[in-house]
């Protein structure tokens, strides 16, 4: 699943990269997706943490 991820990712940068007219819009692009995989990231583990009912990050709160 990893591996299909990662491909899916670097087809995305790629597109975008390709789309990017200068360095200030190509960094604009990272902060965005950089904020998106962030928010996913917070809700895998969130939803990892009410799955298995542990603490995983140490925050002291399941979800």
């Amino acid at each position: 699943m990893g591996i299909f991820w990662d491909l899916i990712q670097q087809d995305e940068l790629q597109t975008q990269k390709d789309k990017s007219k200068s360095l200030e819009d190509r960094v604009t692009q990272l902060e965005t997706e950089l904020d998106k995989t962030r928010g996913l990231l917070k809700k895998t583990l969130i939803a990892l943490e009410e799955h298995v009912l542990k603490d995983i990050d140490g925050d002291g709160k399941l979800g």
